[in-house]
């Protein structure tokens, strides 16, 4: 087509006398928003398909035969037309619509949570006739229905605009919900054999216009102009959604979404909305303990500290630096991972260091792949996602990557158990754990091994169809670009009963194949990302580079660095369950409950010589530990927290913490000092600037940049080094073609980093003087060294391979501390496949034991047909002894199943 019969990048539109420019097939509400002029609405929400329902956007719009009415929210602009959204004409028609909507509303806003942030109340008042001409009696029904545990039902307020039905059929592909009845006695209604049981159920009372749909944990707490808010971040998984935490007489009462478009788009999940409840359990620690005769006993922070302190001295001259280790950081933010990192690492001189627990992948390969957005895995040429169930683990990254696969970009699913994703992908790989290297070489080769697809199980259809999607990606980006370029990979930890060996090795072939491609870490735990890049995992230290290129760096800035490589949790928690830790610390960790082997992790925390739970909640490791000092939680302390895509946002604090718990930061640097040491950081922003001119990844990125309003959705790092020098950011970057293949050249970290490259007049705080050696490289990820040896191939046929995946109401301690989520939790069953159960000879609902080479299980059977028929699947923490199968250092779990006499 030649460029005089392109179609224009902009058309013009006139609205109310002004010309507009507008893009060809633009909504004329938005078209008319963007001119400043607002257009009354009820059904239209910019998310989701426009379906003209309401009639409250009536505006007159010019055609062939002159004005008429049209709703703006459905019609598209086209060149020359022209709006009046100010007409008698259109005054009246909207004044109509809402005497009409009005006729059997029950205007019972006193007692409406949506009164005081209600839109049919101010439209009432900007767009109504002033006063109805129904005088009839309403009509009167019974309120409210409770159509979930959390979502309860006011039908007579309900204007069916339908924003309800719609978000769950059409974003959260949860159609649970639908219109019951017709004219006057329609009604909102969950399906009879059907509970309202959608994770993403508390968005449809955010969106309701009216109150209809309100949530049972808010209801009658407070009033609009009760509440304080502060924009923050929700820290329930690695998404990062931005949210508005409120709160009404210093107790936090309601999460909201804030439509931050390159994360969360106003949508968050239910566990992350209403797990608020959490923050005032009685199960919180309040107040820090140590133990005494074989008890727990309140003391001061002082006493308590001193106790740590004499600890750490025992256990050095026991075993040296490698006698104490630490596990978790994964719920903090980035200044306290920080800080931790700078007490174990270049104070202590420890490497024993994790902020995993056995349950996601290894640091490096997480650091050093090319790392990806959300946006860019929502407009690639293709994602492959290798993870677990992004529904029950990240939840909103799986609202977004259905949206683009609904919007045609093509998505190819492997997994051992095949998540909700399986509805729109292209393909769907069910494979047994262990084969994911050998199918994705499969899949990159040219002439694939028909005796591999035979021993996976593989559908020959369903690989077939994998195949031309992605060499319709590699296709559609051969001109001149690095091959992969545009293709994004989900890369996560399918399952709790292997060591995510097999992940790993696929990761690194994918990236040996395709140099231009980008991958997407879906490691679930809130602030992994930050722990990890803040050096809270062996071999890594603060800013993704490594322990070997970065310790002159470190050493010059902190005064010393780990002389080597030290444990990570598997290998920490063998070595205490051996007697070799004198000190190990929990840091917001719950390895009994967390920790794939279980057993393992007991005779850790009772092989330790002292334990030292940092926490918020009362656990079942801490209920062992011989410390336990209170943190502050969730909206209790400020700071940043990084999500999956590397995108570093702010925490804001809403309430006080409760007790006598302090961020944990504060924790580091008061034991640092009972130490007789100095960690040099008086304050978060002390914290935050040192982050910032230390570590290579963060450099330039403090709170005082994440504070200015254009930065309210965070920033990416590494920034360009442009930025760095300007002080300023750039919003992500597309993926780029010529890019070399990495992290970020040298060059792109921030500006100076030539050789030489010192750090700024001023030095680091704490430090005796500032670094003068050249600042390091990121982490790279070079090939598939140090990745172990491949998976050995499948067992026979009279076994199966275990998985264990991720639950989003896990019955973890989160969920478990809030009165709205704790009865949530699933029943424990084992998943099989139908032809499985066939062949065993069993039927759903039967009981039988599970056993493995390490234990084994009685569990209740369940039919799930998108299961590979070698393939049994359990919950993590519904089953109590579901551990007792999984032994770590396994690459995967094979068992057997049988019947029960």
């Amino acid at each position: 087509m030649s460029d005089s019969t392109a179609a224009p990048e902009t058309i013009t539109v006139t609205v109310d006398g002004r010309a507009v420019a507008a893009r060809p097939g633009e909504l004329l509400i938005e078209v008319a928003e963007r001119a400043g002029v607002y257009v009354p609405r009820f059904c239209y929400h910019p998310r989701m398909e426009p379906v003209g329902m309401c009639r409250m956007c009536l505006v007159e719009v010019s055609g062939p035969r002159g004005f008429s009415l049209q709703p703006a929210c459905f019609q598209r602009a086209s060149d020359g037309q022209e709006i009046r959204t100010d007409s008698d004409k259109a005054r009246k028609a909207q004044e109509g619509v809402l005497e009409f909507l009005l006729l059997n509303h029950p205007l019972d806003c006193p007692v409406c949570d949506k009164g005081g942030e209600c839109p049919l109340q101010d439209q009432a008042l900007s767009h109504g006739p002033g006063e109805s001409r129904f005088v009839e009696e309403k009509r009167h029904w019974e309120k409210p229905i409770a159509i979930s545990p959390l979502v309860q039902l006011d039908r007579e307020r309900c204007i069916q605009c339908a924003r309800c039905t719609r978000f769950a059929a059409e974003v959260a592909g949860e159609a649970l919900i639908d219109f019951a009845f017709r004219g006057d006695a329609i009604e909102v209604s969950p399906f009879p054999a059907r509970p309202f049981s959608s994770y993403f159920s508390g968005n449809t009372v955010q969106i309701c216009p009216v109150g209809a749909l309100t949530a049972a944990p808010y209801r009658f707490k407070s009033r609009p102009w009760d509440l304080e808010q502060v924009e923050t971040t929700c820290t329930i998984c690695a998404v990062g959604c931005r949210v508005a935490a409120q709160s009404s007489a210093g107790r936090l009462v309601r999460y909201l979404g804030i439509d931050a478009d390159p994360v969360n788009q106003s949508w968050l999940c239910d566990k992350g909305r209403f797990c608020i409840g959490a923050t005032e359990a009685p199960t919180r620690l309040l107040r820090p303990q140590v133990r005494r005769d074989g008890e727990l006993v309140e003391l001061g922070w002082g006493e308590a500290l001193r106790e740590v302190a004499r600890a750490v001295h025992a256990a050095n001259l026991r075993f040296g630096p490698g006698g104490v280790a630490l596990i978790g950081g994964a719920r903090l933010a980035n200044e306290d991972a920080y800080a931790w990192a700078k007490l174990a690492k270049g104070i202590l001189k420890t490497d024993n260091v994790d902020a995993q627990l056995g349950d996601g992948l290894p640091a490096e390969l997480v650091l050093g792949l090319p790392r990806a957005t959300i946006d860019e895995a929502a407009a690639a040429r293709a994602v492959l996602v290798l993870s677990g169930d992004l529904r029950e683990e990240l939840p909103v990254l799986h609202l977004r990557l259905r949206a683009a696969a609904r919007r045609g970009v093509p998505l190819v699913e492997l997994s051992p158990a095949p998540g909700a994703l399986a509805e729109v992908a292209r393909a769907t790989l069910a494979h047994r754990p262990g084969d994911s290297a050998r199918l994705v070489a499969a899949l990159l080769g040219t002439d694939p091994d028909p005796e591999l697809l035979a021993l996976t199980g593989v559908d020959h259809t369903q690989f077939a169809g994998a195949r031309a999607v992605l060499a319709d990606a590699l296709g559609a980006g051969a001109n001149g670009e690095a091959r992969g370029t545009g293709v994004v990979v989900v890369i996560g930890r399918p399952s709790l009963a292997d060591d995510g060996r097999d992940v790993a090795q696929a990761a690194a072939l994918l990236h040996r194949a395709l140099p231009g491609a980008r991958f997407l870490p879906a490691l679930r735990r809130s602030n992994v990302h930050g722990a990890l890049d803040m050096g809270l995992a062996p071999g890594v230290l603060p800013g993704r580079v490594a322990l070997d290129a970065g310790r002159s760096w470190f050493e010059a800035a902190w005064g010393a660095a780990p002389a080597d490589r030290g444990r990570d949790a598997a290998g920490i928690l063998e070595a205490a369950a051996s007697g070799e830790i004198g000190l190990l610390v929990l840091l917001g960790a719950d390895p009994l409950s967390d920790f794939p082997d279980a057993r393992l992790a007991r005779a850790a925390l009772e092989g330790a010589g002292v334990v030292v739970a940092c926490g918020t909640h009362e656990d079942p490791s801490n209920r062992l530990a011989h410390v336990v000092l209170p943190l502050a939680g969730n909206d209790e302390r400020s700071g940043t927290t990084t999500n999956l895509e590397g995108r570093v946002t702010r925490l804001a604090q809403k309430v006080v913490p409760p007790g006598v718990a302090w961020p944990a930061w504060s924790v580091a640097a008061a034991l640092a000092r009972a130490l007789d040491a100095d960690l040099g950081l008086e304050s978060l922003e002390a914290a935050s600037r040192e982050i910032a001119r230390l570590a290579p990844a963060h450099r330039g990125v403090d709170l005082e940049l994440l504070a200015r309003p254009e930065r309210r959705d965070g920033v990416v790092v590494p920034l360009p080094a442009s930025a760095v020098a300007l002080g300023a950011t750039r919003r992500p970057r597309p993926i780029d073609p010529v890019a070399t293949p990495g992290i970020l050249s040298v060059e792109e970290q921030g500006a100076p980093l030539g050789a030489g490259a010192a750090e700024p007049p001023g030095g680091a705080a704490g430090a005796s003087h500032a670094p003068t050696t050249e600042r390091p490289a990121l982490l790279r990820l070079s090939g598939l060294e140090d990745l172990g040896a491949a998976v050995p191939p499948a067992s026979g046929d009279a076994g199966f391979r275990l998985v264990v995946r991720r639950s989003l109401y896990d019955g973890g301690t989160l969920v478990k501390a809030s009165a709205a989520l704790a009865a949530l939790s699933p029943d424990a069953l084992l998943a099989v496949a139908p032809a499985a159960l066939e062949r065993l000879g069993l039927a759903p609902g039967a009981r039988a034991r599970v056993r493995s080479a390490h234990g084994e299980a009685i569990v209740e059977l369940t039919a799930d047909p998108g299961l590979h028929p070698g393939v049994v699947a359990l919950g993590a923490h519904l089953i109590p002894d579901a551990s007792a199968l999984v032994e770590v250092d396994r690459p995967v779990t094979d068992v057997v199943v049988e019947t029960i006499p």
